[in-house]
């Protein structure tokens, strides 16, 4: 029987980038829905695509009068719309409308956390707060997905869902767009813009312009690597992350890292950056279980990342790509440097990671364990 379902998200980036597969996946097989979250400019390019989007005060924030105004603005949203399944994403929007759904007496609350908040590097104190905001909110949810199955482990250790029942599903991208290079042009083009030489060996990092991402430690590594670094992202509005304004000002006044360290900002070309790069780095503090490196691996790059959960999980060590420790730049550029040096070592790599991403990592079967362990497959 056909469902009306909510997808809720706090930001419109993440239903835009992440959410719209899952959610067309789900009307394809007859379903009613609803993508919720906070207005912002992407809202519109979800819509284009045919997807119905309410928008909700929601902000990732702990500020509990705002998160209080957002839970009482979900819980009249989900009553008048009577879902039948509330499917919730990102921390903040997953803690508040878990409460707001269960209020409203939605039948099925599911979660999935795309890597937990807190992690084994975080201070004590602030590390048992957040499980226990997870291990409340889980009191209102019948079906937690994580991606990591580390994650999941955690998650059944801490009963952090009140029915047990965990899943970790995976991530994955479409291996249609993230691909090997089909020929040598598009790449001498995409460098030749940028203005990077085609004999210049590249590392490509894409994430948030947060310090949280490893940037601090890829910049200072990079004083002892012999490569140019394309730097990939930008900074949230609702961020709350320390930024690295003061960093990308530091790298503008050394002559030799700005000659070699890009800023390329938001991109919607990452495929084609990917196949004009040479090596792809992702030196996080936390991750969940990071889409940027499986798409890396698809494209046939070999990975420097650190040592934390769900990276470590995509990437096998010396086999795949290569994992340091974290807060260690003198590790990262010694490990970018091996792959720098050995373009051998880059093609094996490569290829192992492209076989085990292809593999394990396609966005169909990460979408298809969804539908089948919630029952949504038309008959």
């Amino acid at each position: 029987m056909p469902l009306k379902i909510c997808q809720l998200s706090t930001v419109d980036f993440t239903l835009y980038h992440f959410l719209r597969p899952l959610m067309h996946a789900q009307i394809a097989e007859g379903h009613e829905v609803v993508g919720v979250c906070a207005d912002g400019d992407l809202v519109g390019a979800v819509r284009e695509e045919g997807i119905r989007v309410e928008t909700a005060p929601l902000v990732r924030s702990l500020n509990p009068i705002r998160n209080l105004r957002a839970g009482n603005a979900l819980q009249k949203l989900f009553a008048r719309e009577e879902f039948d399944l509330v499917h919730v994403h990102t921390p903040a929007a997953a803690f508040v409308g878990r409460l707001a759904a269960a209020r409203a007496g939605i039948p099925r609350i599911v979660y999935t956390a795309h890597g937990f908040y807190f992690h084994e590097n975080m201070p004590a104190p602030k590390r048992q707060a957040h499980v226990m905001a997870e291990w409340l909110a889980g009191r209102a949810t019948h079906t937690l997905f994580t991606q990591s199955e580390e994650d999941a482990e955690t998650a059944r250790r801490l009963h952090l869902c009140k029915t047990g029942d965990i899943s970790a599903i995976g991530n994955g991208s479409d291996p249609d767009v993230f691909k090997p290079a089909g020929s040598h042009e598009p790449r001498a083009r995409l460098r030749a813009d940028i203005g990077t030489p085609e004999d210049r060996i590249v590392i490509l990092m894409t994430g948030r312009l947060v310090a949280e991402k490893g940037y601090g430690e890829l910049l200072e590594a990079m004083r002892h690597v012999d490569a140019e670094l394309w730097a990939v992202g930008t900074r949230l509005s609702s961020d709350h992350a320390s930024g690295i304004s003061d960093m990308i000002e530091a790298v503008a006044h050394e002559p030799d890292l700005a000659g070699r360290i890009r800023f390329l900002g938001y991109r919607q070309d990452m495929p084609d950056l990917m196949r004009a790069a040479d090596i792809f780095t992702l030196p996080s503090h936390r991750e969940g279980m990071p889409r940027s490196i499986i798409e890396a691996m698809l494209t046939g790059l070999p990975v420097v990342a650190t040592n934390i959960r769900g990276s470590r999980e995509e990437v096998v060590d010396g086999k795949t790509g290569l994992l340091v420790p974290l807060y260690d730049p003198v590790s990262l550029a010694g490990a970018l440097q091996s792959l720098v040096s050995d373009k051998g070592l880059r093609t094996r790599l490569g290829q192992a990671g492209l076989d085990r991403a292809r593999a394990l990592y396609d966005e169909d079967m990460v979408i298809a364990r969804q539908l089948d362990h919630l029952g949504l497959r038309a008959p």
